[in-house]
């Protein structure tokens, strides 16, 4: 994310390569350009932050929870779920979920070492990213289990949300409820609690 700049949305889309190395160069050209000053999407202690107030808001309203979701993708949600949930309810499992065709997160929780996202392959396109040097050891900390889901559950998880509640949610918001559907996560009997990311779908474009 980029603050203070006057490059046009255009042409930053056109300077900007497809891996996390050359977006990440570009933005530092970018910056010294522009004098801008670089807010990271995720991997940032007050975005962080942010991000666990949705946690905070669910407990506050709703009381004692069993079990807390949420997906992952660069883990600034996740992180800020995970802080506020422990914080708040100290007994409550925290559980995200990925799409198996972008599994780093997975894979870096359960080998303790960070693995890149290379070549993610999923509907849900706002967890393509890879954990970040603030979010991973806050997600090892306080982050009870990973799991990884198919895209077919994610799309039925989007139309379930709809068909229930009519709410039209985004690929990436589906995926916990998707683990779920999975039977990855044991929620018999407990009172589950699961974060909806975002609604940024072209419903031009809806997979069902």
């Amino acid at each position: 994310m980029l603050h203070k700049t006057r490059m046009s949305r255009t042409r930053l889309q056109r300077r900007f390569s497809s891996t996390l190395e050359a977006r990440e160069s570009t933005l530092k050209k970018v910056a010294a350009e522009t004098g801008a000053t670089e807010i990271h999407p995720y991997n940032y202690f007050n975005v962080i932050c942010g991000q666990g107030t949705a946690a905070k808001e669910l407990i506050e309203e709703i009381g004692h929870l069993d079990v807390v979701m949420a997906p992952v993708g660069g883990g600034g949600l996740l992180s800020g779920t995970a802080l506020s949930t422990k914080a708040l309810l100290p007994d409550a499992q925290v559980i995200a979920a990925e799409p198996a065709g972008a599994d780093d997160a997975f894979r870096s929780f359960y080998s303790k070492t960070l693995q890149p996202s290379v070549a993610p392959k999923t509907i849900a396109d706002g967890l393509l990213t890879s954990l970040g040097s603030l979010t991973f050891p806050i997600i090892l900390n306080n982050v009870d289990q990973i799991v990884t889901v198919s895209e077919e559950n994610i799309v039925a998880a989007m139309r379930m949300i709809w068909e229930r509640m009519k709410i039209i949610i985004e690929p990436s918001s589906a995926v916990p409820l998707a683990a779920i559907l999975e039977n990855k996560v044991d929620v018999k009997g407990k009172k589950v609690g699961i974060i909806l990311s975002g609604g940024n779908v072209d419903l031009g474009k809806l997979p069902f």
